[in-house]
């Protein structure tokens, strides 16, 4: 059960925002949403706007940092928090490379703090439901061209990114087995979908194709992901915080494999479509060089959330990307505002040609 008021970290991100959204449009929701986000560059409040507004007395925002515990023990407190969703986290594997010590500090760090405040509440004998953790398939390190990851595929993580996740994990698993916490956790495939931060792969594909510039790809564009509408995620992490047991994980996959290669020539036609140009946007494709410790390819078994929760995505990777792109080409206005220097930058620093 969702509880009477669920703490939603990282909820000004592309995930949180669209959770947080999708809690609110169901019926059977009537409590209290208090999101903590530390608005780095990733966590935007325009994602959420009208939220209050639909929602009075229902939904707070808390900026605070997750690495603060002084700051998540008296959210804890003022809001009698009893239901947690952690999505709060550094995701990018291309930052984590470069600046791997914001990884540490957010992913292990501020999940440990998160874990402490839910254990004091819960072991004070207060009233404390679940504290579900969002983890990633990266975990499980590459496949090889067959085979799919399930819950029981050990963790080989082959990024900072990965690793800090790894370790995220085994922490939420340790306070269910240790505390009697009452945990649940999801490991999911790529998530897409609005809102997303322009450095991943599809945002960035969209918009390089529509003011065209290049369209980067690294080495021979064959890595192979597992991609999931954001939407079918989000309706996922539900049935697990209302029906999953207890102390178990669940791997959230969209069953749509595909080589970023044609991922990104998909994108190209379908901007040829909607926003029509004179020449093909795959002209702009743009092999650079491949980056440190890129995995090949990832596949989620998602049968056990499906056989005990009845779910299954929703859309096709070819629906949920029309969606996906129409939505971008409706809010450029969105996208604009979250172009920057910073993110200019970024992009130079990691996608030119060498």
């Amino acid at each position: 059960m969702f509880g009477d008021n669920l703490l939603v970290t990282g909820g000004c991100g592309f995930i949180g925002s669209n959770f947080i959204r999708y809690i609110f449009s169901r019926e059977d929701f009537r409590g209290r949403i208090i999101n903590v986000d530390a608005l780095t560059y990733a966590g935007n409040q325009e994602n959420l706007i009208g939220v209050d507004k639909s929602y009075p007395g229902r939904y707070f925002f808390e900026r605070a940092d997750i690495c603060d515990p002084s700051a998540i023990q008296d959210i804890f407190e003022r809001y009698d928090i009893d239901t947690v969703c952690h999505f709060a986290a550094e995701s990018h594997v291309d930052r984590s490379i470069k600046r791997p010590v914001s990884f540490i500090q957010t992913n292990i760090i501020g999940t440990f703090n998160l874990l402490e405040a839910a254990r004091m509440r819960f072991t004070s004998g207060r009233k404390f439901y679940l504290f579900h953790h969002i983890s990633t398939d990266e975990v499980y390190g590459s496949l090889g061209p067959q085979g799919y990851f399930t819950e029981n595929t050990p963790y080989r993580p082959n990024s900072p990114y990965a690793a800090s996740k790894a370790s995220s994990d085994h922490l939420v698993r340790a306070y269910h087995e240790t505390y009697g916490l009452p945990t649940t956790i999801s490991n999911c495939s790529n998530n897409y979908g609005p809102y997303q931060f322009p450095e991943k792969l599809i945002p960035l594909v969209i918009l390089n194709s529509l003011e065209g510039k290049p369209v980067p790809v690294y080495g021979d564009g064959k890595n192979v992901r597992d991609w999931l509408y954001v939407t079918d995620h989000c309706e996922a992490i539900a049935e697990i915080i209302e029906h999953g047991r207890r102390g178990e994980t669940y791997n959230i996959g969209g069953h749509a494999e595909m080589e970023n290669i044609s991922i990104v020539e998909m994108i190209c036609d379908l901007v040829d479509e909607l926003a029509p140009s004179e020449t093909s946007r795959r002209r702009l494709i743009t092999f650079v060089p491949d980056r440190p410790g890129h995995d090949r390819r990832y596949a989620i078994d998602f049968s056990k959330i499906n056989t005990e929760l009845g779910w299954s995505p929703k859309e096709s990777f070819t629906s949920g990307l029309r969606k996906t792109v129409s939505w971008y080409l409706e809010n450029k206005s969105w996208s604009e505002r979250i172009i920057n220097g910073e993110y200019q930058s970024w992009i130079q620093e990691n996608y030119e040609q060498r």
